[in-house]
């Protein structure tokens, strides 16, 4: 039924804070390839509870309406790859897609992860350590924030097991359909690994894009501001999709968010803390090292 339908035949899978912002805004500038304005549809991945309204195929794909005649069609949402259904959900939405995977040291994402929690009220203890501790209640339908987000996001050690979400993919869509990027790969050879995207998607690698930067620490200028976006009184939620399209809808609210952010560097990681995760995460290295093919043990000093 989805054969001739303008549909996504690529898809940025996550990880969560591994660069995949920032290689979806590069990969949109680009005259051979589309992707919709919005990032994080999460169409797939009926396994995660996100508390909100999924969306209908109608809806997702009208983000894909103003395709023309550029030569792929992307989507990115990084909750994918922690998804256990999304992948054989996209292989069969699209069975010959293409998945773009990013990696990064797991303590180094967790914790952008958490400061990324707080800006958006997903994460109501402030300290990264405790935040850490309460997983295990968590999981158990403890100490959950209130609002409409992905609770899974909330245990950050089953976020950052990255092996066997990786190896899903793997054999779900074979190894030269699955392009692995590395975040210090791309943040130290930007255009090289740019390129190497480009050819893996099949498309022009001479388009040199702007390289801004993307996604740097933030916090909210108003918690009543993003409280109202975030949850909106009944009334106003139902005039809203009344009068104004879920696109549109969108692209509103985005807006609004970008005007009440500002940036703002974050404390270093507490060394001790830091030693403490790395230590829980040595196993988990040497699997991934073994499943890529590459050394990553430097993650682990």
């Amino acid at each position: 039924m989805w054969e001739k339908l303008k549909k996504p035949d690529f898809f940025i899978v996550g990880a969560p804070k591994c660069g995949t912002t920032a290689m979806n805004d590069y990969l949109r500038q680009h005259p051979e390839i589309f992707i919709p304005d919005a990032k994080e549809l999460h169409f797939f991945g009926l396994d995660l509870n996100f508390r909100r309204r999924r969306l209908t195929l109608e809806q997702y794909l009208s983000y894909f309406s103003g395709v023309q005649n550029e030569k792929r069609i992307g989507e990115s949402s990084v909750w994918y790859l922690y998804s256990k259904v999304a992948a054989t959900e996209i292989k069969e939405f699209c069975p010959s897609a293409r998945i773009i995977i990013m990696l990064r040291n797991p303590v180094d994402m967790l914790y952008s992860l958490h400061s990324q929690h707080l800006f958006n009220g997903r994460e109501d203890i402030e300290d990264f350590g405790e935040a850490m501790e309460a997983e295990v209640d968590r999981k158990n339908g403890i100490r959950i924030p209130k609002g409409k987000f992905l609770i899974e996001g909330l245990f950050y050690r089953e976020v950052a097991k990255y092996t066997t979400q990786v190896q899903r993919y793997l054999n779900i869509f074979g190894k030269e359909k699955v392009h692995i990027i590395i975040f210090d790969d791309f943040k130290n050879n930007t255009d090289g690994i740019y390129k190497e995207t480009l050819r893996f998607l099949g498309v022009d690698e001479n388009f040199q894009p702007n390289f801004r930067v993307i996604n740097s620490n933030k916090r909210i200028r108003s918690k009543v501001l993003r409280e109202l976006i975030q949850n909106p009184p009944q009334i106003v939620r139902g005039l809203v999709k009344i009068l104004i399209p879920h696109q549109v809808r969108h692209k509103i609210r985005e807006s609004i968010i970008r005007l009440n952010i500002r940036n703002e560097n974050r404390y270093p990681m507490d060394p001790k803390l830091r030693r403490a995760l790395q230590a829980e995460f040595v196993q988990e290295t040497k699997q991934l090292s073994i499943l890529l093919g590459r050394d990553l043990t430097c993650w682990n000093i």
